[in-house]
């Protein structure tokens, strides 16, 4: 991992740490959905030997952030899946990691890389930017955002985690 992409990993995982999204660095077999991090009971996983992309360590954390908090403490890498939201959530976890960005004064394309999203990775940071992206929406459905408006509310979270 480059020193700059370290120094930004590093400020992730201080920050999730402090929101309540634990993270814990060990190795992991090989084959996880996204090389080098897994979701074990709400926990982040990590084994930088063979993390690929380390801005995906706040994708990942989007998903354990806006699931309801009676599921967080069951929520893995295989069950997010399943889940009968799933959609929706991954659409959330897309914005929450953008805000994160924003508060944590990081480059979106940290998280938004172009090896990942589908090619979308351009749309997903302008439209966020710019606050069209439907997932930022439902932050503020959830209760996460700070405004009553569309026009105020994103990026700005009021709280990081759902109830």
């Amino acid at each position: 991992m480059a020193k700059d992409d370290m120094a930004t990993f590093e400020k992730c995982v201080d920050f999730l740490n402090a929101i309540g999204i634990q993270t814990l660095f060990r190795e992991i077999e090989p084959g996880s959905f996204l090389p080098g991090l897994s979701i074990e009971n709400g926990t982040i996983v990590v084994d930088v030997q063979q993390l690929q992309h380390p801005g995906d360590i706040l994708h990942e954390a989007g998903h354990i952030a806006v699931v309801p908090a009676k599921d967080r403490s069951r929520l893995t890498a295989s069950s997010i899946i399943n889940r009968q939201n799933r959609e929706a959530e991954e659409m959330m976890a897309i914005a929450w990691s953008y805000a994160v960005c924003i508060y944590l004064e990081i480059d979106p394309y940290f998280v938004f890389h172009a090896e990942g999203y589908r090619n979308g990775s351009d749309y997903i940071v302008e439209s966020c930017g710019d606050n069209t992206y439907f997932g930022s929406s439902m932050l503020q459905e959830i209760g996460l955002t700070a405004g009553e408006s569309k026009n105020s509310f994103f990026p700005n979270l009021k709280q990081w985690l759902r109830n």
